[in-house]
């Protein structure tokens, strides 16, 4: 935007300025500044809203302050969110941080919005709000704010259709909770997945006996508020999801499916003359201190020969799940790039619970890292595989690159995600609700020998359809630019 349009009268005219507001999480804070960015490329005002506790080590692991300090059009706010200990939480600790936001954040997100330093009333006032589709609190606020809202959920697709907007049809079927134990019946009440998603293919929160949990009561207001926003951003490109796209835009008209996020976002740094050069590659959204020497180690393997392991910001295992994966990992005789997040095993594990012939065999073969520079690391040209936890941002980075994958999810989306992966896109394995180190060695070796071919094949196919998404002419670069301009439109005043 230029100088003359950021110098009308204020009276005539509300300047955009765009509130991007994530669940305070590693994988949704990564997308979401991703997000801000390309936003901010395009001249539009940008305030990130983050609570204390996820931007806290945010700050002291990245440069994302000077990094955002080039865009005048930027700025950080945090809010209170009750959460007082420093540890960036695991899957266990979902609820207490989405329950604390809740209680803590909502009343002064609210006042914010409605009559504080946020509002219609203020100097600057948002004029169109970006919350996580999982703050449903925001769709009402923004409604009684009078403030149009645009939701971005940055789980799949896949599972945001089949197991959030589709909770309450489920629930009414009488497919959630679940009558018997066959995990194996197929669901037959979404549309489109009606012969892909079996019981242990919805997300994880389907399982409960129990239709009072929190994590159901948060899901189904979710799937009440999503479709109330005037659109709706989806991590994702056409072609991957055309699946259930077509399905969901019957509930939300208005989707800009602007991914993969993280190669459009470097993209367009890239091609942008007024970014300054950089020797990153990848900017580090981490709330954890990346090892970036794996990645010289990576560089003395041959290509395709690697099998990177990781279970991502949030999941767990136990040191038993630990033992079986990490046989099945050196039995496979492949060399591996492990990332052991800490606290991403539980049960009080130290090595000396480790079978000795693993720990030398991983010393010859093996490299293991509390973090990486995931998205470096699975463009490098070594990486033949990943064994993940296929949670969205990682299986979205593994499809871009053309990397096939062994998936063992762990909670929410993942289970949808890996069902996906083998069944719809045909670029991995799924083990779901197994761990036993010959399963593991085997799926290892199918994606990187036996069946090499197959998963490559399908994997190179849609790895160039994804980069063909992010070209001028592509499906994301155009909902991008109807993002852009529907941002621009919602943020005029009313004749």
């Amino acid at each position: 935007m230029d100088q003359n349009h950021q110098q009308i009268n204020a009276k005539n005219t509300l300047e955009p300025h765009v509130l991007i507001f994530p669940i305070p999480f590693q994988g949704p804070v990564n997308c979401a500044l991703k997000l801000a960015e390309l936003l901010c490329l395009s001249g539009i005002h940008v305030t990130f809203l983050n609570t204390e506790h996820i931007h806290r080590p945010l700050l002291r692991h990245t440069q994302v302050l000077s990094r955002f300090n080039r865009y005048p059009n930027f700025r950080f706010q945090t809010i209170p969110d009750g959460v007082e200990h420093e540890k960036p939480v695991s899957g266990d600790g979902f609820m207490e941080v989405m329950a604390a936001v809740d209680t803590v954040s909502k009343p002064l997100f609210r006042e914010m919005m409605v009559s504080g330093g946020l509002s219609r009333k203020s100097e600057r006032p948002v004029t169109v709000m970006i919350p996580d589709g999982c703050f449903s609190f925001a769709v009402d606020i923004a409604i009684e704010a009078s403030i149009p809202v645009i939701c971005f959920d940055t789980v799949s697709p896949c599972c945001l259709w089949t197991s959030y907007l589709n909770l309450p049809t489920l629930i009414e079927a009488g497919d959630v909770p679940f009558k018997g134990d066959d995990l194996d019946q197929l669901i037959t009440s979404v549309p489109g997945t009606e012969h892909i998603i079996r019981r242990r293919d919805l997300a994880s929160f389907c399982r409960t006996n129990d239709l009072s949990e929190p994590v159901i009561e948060l899901i189904v207001k979710e799937a009440h508020n999503v479709p109330r926003a005037q659109g709706l951003i989806l991590n994702t490109f056409e072609e991957l999801d055309r699946l259930i796209l077509p399905h969901m835009r019957k509930l939300c008209p208005n989707i800009y499916t602007i991914g993969p996020l993280h190669t459009f976002h470097k993209a367009q740094l890239t091609a942008n003359p007024t970014t300054p050069p950089s020797q990153e590659t990848t900017f580090s959204n981490s709330v954890w201190k990346e090892d970036k020497t794996c990645l010289s180690w990576l560089d003395g393997h041959d290509p395709k020969t690697v099998i990177y392991v990781s279970i991502g910001s949030l999941a767990t295992m136990t040191v038993e799940q630990l033992v079986e994966i990490w046989y099945g990992v050196v039995n496979s005789g492949k060399p591996f790039l492990w990332v052991r997040r800490p606290g991403s095993i539980v049960g009080g594990y130290d090595e000396s619970q480790v079978p000795n012939e693993l720990l030398k065999r991983t010393k010859e073969i093996g490299c293991i890292v509390e973090w990486a520079p995931q998205e470096d690391v699975l463009a490098h040209p070594s990486i033949g595989g990943f064994l993940t936890h296929s949670g969205w941002n990682s299986t979205i980075e593994s499809i871009a690159e053309g990397v096939p994958m062994v998936c063992w999810p762990y909670f929410v989306d993942q289970q949808v995600n890996s069902r996906f992966v083998g069944e719809v896109w045909k670029i991995g394995l799924d083990m779901k609700d197994t761990c036993d180190r010959l399963l593991v060695e085997k799926a290892i070796r199918d994606i990187m020998d036996s069946k090499d071919d197959v998963f490559t094949q399908s994997a190179n196919t849609w790895a160039s359809l994804a980069k063909e998404s992010i070209t001028k002419t592509g499906s994301s670069s155009i909902n991008l630019g109807r993002l852009i301009d529907d941002i621009l439109a919602m943020s005029s005043p009313e004749p």
